[in-house]
Parts: C-alpha cells; structure tokens; sequence
C-alpha cells in the first residue's frame, strides 16, 4: 500500500510538473505560438513542422489540438490545415519521453533550485515564466523518480510479471491499457513513464499506441460544441491515430526490428522513446501523400455543412491598394459586412435577454472575437492607404471610415456586454417585472431600427436614411430616459428588486450607448463628425 501512495503521489508530481511547464510556456509564448500557427500553416509540410514545435514547447499535444480545433472553429484555419498541425503535434508530444530518456534524475534538485530562484528573483514577467518552467521540470523529474522507485518491488512480483507479458501476447490488450490509463491521467507521457523499466518493448509498444489514441480525448471534449469542421478535425485526429494503430500492430515485427536499429541494445528507456516518436514521424509520412483523400473521407464519416464566419476579410485586397479609389471601395463593403455582424450580435443579446437561451449568449461571446479581428485588420488597410496620394475627397472618406471603423467595433462591444447581461440573469435566475420587460422589449426594437437604418446608409451613402437613423437615435435617447425615471419610481415604491434595478441600469446604458454609435455612422454619412 505505501508503494501504491507513493506511486500515486509520484504521479501527481509529474502531472503537475506538466501543468507547471505548459503554463509557463503558454504565458511566456503562447500569443505568439497561436499567430504563427494561424498565419504559416497553409502549406502543409510546414503545418505539421510547426504542430511538432509548438507541441514540443508547450510540452502538450493537448493544448495545441485544442488550440488547433479553436482556430478551425474561429475560421482561422481549413480542416486540411487543421490536420497538419495536429500530426505534427503527434510528433512534438514525444519530445517528453526522449527528455525522460536522457536520464536527468540525478539534476533534480538542480533543477528545483534554479527554477525557485528565477521565479522568486526575476523582475519581468517572462523571467517569472522561465523560473516557472524549470521549475516544472524539476518537479515533473522528481514525480518521475518517485513511480521510479514505487514500482520497482513490482519487477519481482510473478503476478505482475505475467501479466505484462500478456502485452506482448496480446497487443490489442496493451492498446487498451494505454487508452485507458491516457484517458484518465490526460497525460500520454505519464503513462510512457509508468512503463519504463517494466514492460518489454514487445509489450510497450501497444501500450503507446493507444496512449497516442487516449490522448485524442481533449480535442473530443473540445469539439463537442464547436462547428462541424472543428468536430471533424477531433475525428480526423482519433482516426490517424486508430488507422496508424492498426498498421504498426499489423507489421509488429519490423516495427520492432526498427526501433532496435536505432536505439541503444542496453537502454530499454529509449528504445521506449524512441518507439514513440518513430510510430508518429512514420505514421504522419504515410498519411501525408493521402491528405486530400482522408479529408474526403472524414467529410463522408462526419457529414454536414460547416457555417463558418470567417475572421479573415472577404473584401479586402492589398494589391488595390495602389488605386485608393478601388480601396476605398472595398474597404466599403468590409465595414458595411462587419457592421452586420455587429449589429446581429446585439440583436441576438436582445433576444437572449427576453428568452434567457445559454446558445444564443454563446453565439455572441465566439463571433465578438470575429468582429474585433475585422476591425483590426480594416484599420491596418486603411492605415497602409493612407501612405498613397489622395485626392481632398478621398481623403475625406477614408477619414470617415476610420470612424465609422470605430463606432462599428463599439457596437459589437455592446452586444458581448448585453449577452453578458443575459448570462447573468440566467445564471444568477433574475426576475424583472412585467412592466420593465414590456419596456426593455420597446426600447430593443427602436434600437435595433436605428443601428439597421445606420448600417443601410452606409452602405448606399444614402443620407436621407441617415437622417431617418438619426431621428430614430432621438427617440432612443428620448424613451430610454423615460424607462429610467419608471424604473427609479419603482425601486422607491420597493416593486422591483435592488439586483434586477442594478443590472436593469446596466442594460439601459449598454442599449443606449448602441443608439449613440449607429447616430454617430449616421452624421458621418452626413458629413457631421
């Protein structure tokens, strides 16, 4: 039994040393780790290149799928891209077990020690992280040791000695071990280290062919909710790994007879690690000539159409850029699309507002990032035409854009901040009287009038229905100043609880401040501003 616990706690040390590594990673590089991935994986070589480095830095397969399925589901990358990285993150992942080969056992309290200090004495944040990754290290070794010397009465024990054997007998019982014992742990390296020492390659092997299949289970979880695509790269990645599974158990043997060739005769640590990477560099150059096949035949496994809003602009060109006239033109149509996204989004926190449904305040929190992400790279086009000669006129619309640009992005701001209200209420079970609905409901649909005539304008220049948006703001403004005055009245006559009163003001102000950006689009089409 007390070898039992000290397994258990030796594995809680080396799960958390992972965590501890990963985070500190992540925080160090991890915004910039998820902008390479988006913008370099559309060659595919380079795709599974950058999901192995990625993977091997942030010490976790796991987070690099999940990161991956978020991307594909944001529309940032196509399930072919998706699926290069995630081979290539098959690769990286094995970067922990060839660490644990070299054997640094003997440096852990070096480890310890240099990873306390830099965290403790480093001024800058990155330092902090850096001390947080040694110190993961040292952390994640001395878990290791600890199953290390936990499991070694095991070796003597006929019980366990025959059945490990039975991993070599049976290999698809071994591939159930390493599935099982991943899914649970979430760590296929763990489970790579529970092994070393104890099990022959013959019965390793199987065991991390189903760690590889375990470890799919993060993107699963992941994809659960997400679009369609993003469902079907957790299913392209647990199907690689299935398929690679079966044809190295298949051709067992001279899996075997390659790992001995490449490995020390007297070093069953890296034979174990050197199996695992060989399976996942293998498994990928099999499955790469064949990439445009398998994503068909995923699409057939996992049906559907994919509604994806994608971050990426649709209108803008670089190479108009050079004509302002045309730029100008385009970067028309690329406000007007993101002002219809924006204005979707507060007429869907509306919505969730009255019916409290948890998938429409969902819908608002993803396509936000979508709408900042456009407004960015709007405002670094028309920053990039500023460079060229304009005409006084042009010059003056580009202007405009830049602020309509701005008042759009607020817009959307204001629709997360609505949804957000309605999470609350939901959440939290808020009751609003009768009455402050009716009036909540009155003022959304002015509201939505107004920024709808705004948006239209813009995209005709039409200022007769500026004007008509304007008149409607007036409105707002006038009917939402009314709604406060009913509503004070009725928190003095206690009618309406002080939580609701509270929140209740908060929407107020969010529909309002609505109404002021669509008046703003509407005098830019007027050429007020």
């Amino acid at each position: 039994m007390v070898y039992f616990f000290g397994f258990l706690g030796g594995l809680a040390l080396f799960l958390y040393g992972m965590q501890l590594m990963g985070e500190g990673l992540q925080r160090a590089a991890g915004e910039k780790l998820q902008k390479i991935l988006e913008k370099l994986t559309g060659v595919l070589v380079v795709a599974v290149a950058l999901g192995a480095v990625v993977t091997g830095i942030l010490q976790s397969s796991s987070a690099t799928t999940v990161m991956t399925v978020g991307f594909v589901n944001a529309g940032l990358m196509n399930l072919k891209q998706a699926f290069g990285v995630v081979m290539g993150a098959n690769i990286g992942t094995t970067m922990t077990a060839q660490l644990i080969a070299f054997k640094l056992t003997d440096y852990i309290t070096l480890f310890l020690a240099i990873g306390f200090a830099v965290q403790l004495l480093a001024k800058r944040r990155r330092g902090k992280y850096l001390g947080q990754v040694i110190l993961g290290f040292g952390i994640l070794m001395l878990g290791m040791e600890m199953m290390s010397s936990s499991v070694m009465p095991l070796r003597e024990y006929q019980g366990f000695i025959d059945f490990i054997h039975r991993f070599s007998d049976n290999p698809l019982l071994g591939v159930l071990v390493g599935l099982v014992m991943t899914m649970v742990i979430q760590s296929s390296s763990a489970t790579a280290i529970a092994n070393q020492g104890l099990i022959p390659l013959e019965g390793a092997i199987p065991v991390l062919l189903g760690d590889n299949i375990g470890t799919c289970i993060t993107a699963v979880l992941a994809s659960l909710r997400a679009n369609i695509t993003a469902k079907r790269v957790a299913l392209a990645h647990v199907m690689f790994n299935f398929i690679g599974s079966i044809i190295f158990i298949t051709f067992m043997g001279l899996f075997i007879k390659l790992v001995l060739a490449i490995s020390p005769a007297d070093d069953i640590a890296r034979q174990i690690a050197n199996a695992h990477t060989a399976f996942n560099v293998v498994n990928t150059l099999l499955f790469m000539p064949f990439t445009g096949l398998y994503i068909k035949f995923i699409e057939k496994l996992l049906p559907g159409k994919s509604e994806i809003i994608s971050r990426k602009p649709a209108f803008l060109d670089e190479k108009m850029l050079a004509t302002p006239s045309i730029a100008i033109g385009l970067a028309v149509k690329e406000i007007v699309r993101m002002g219809n996204m924006a204005r979707h989004n507060v007429e869907v926190g509306l919505a969730a507002l009255e019916d409290k449904d948890p998938e429409k305040i969902k819908y608002v929190l993803e396509h936000e990032p979508v709408i900042d992400a456009l407004e960015e790279d709007i405002t670094r086009y028309l920053t990039r035409m500023s460079e060229k000669e304009m005409s006084g006129a042009l010059s003056a619309e580009h202007t405009r854009l830049l602020h309509a640009c701005t008042d759009i992005e607020r817009i959307g701001d204001h629709g997360e901040a609505l949804a957000k209200d309605a999470r609350r209420i939901f959440e939290d079970d808020i009751k609003f009287s009768d009455e402050a609905k009716e009036e909540l409901r009155s003022l959304g649909k002015l509201v939505l009038e107004a920024s709808g005539k705004a948006m239209e304008a813009l995209a005709a220049n039409d200022k007769a229905l500026a004007q008509e948006a304007w008149d409607v703001c007036r409105q707002v403004k006038k009917m939402q100043k009314e709604i406060r005055k009913n509503h004070i009245v009725r928190l003095n006559e206690k009618r309406c609880d002080p939580v609701a009163g509270f929140l209740m003001m908060e929407i107020l102000i969010n529909m309002k401040r609505v109404s002021d950006h669509s008046k703003n689009i509407s005098q830019i089409v007027l050429g007020i501003f």
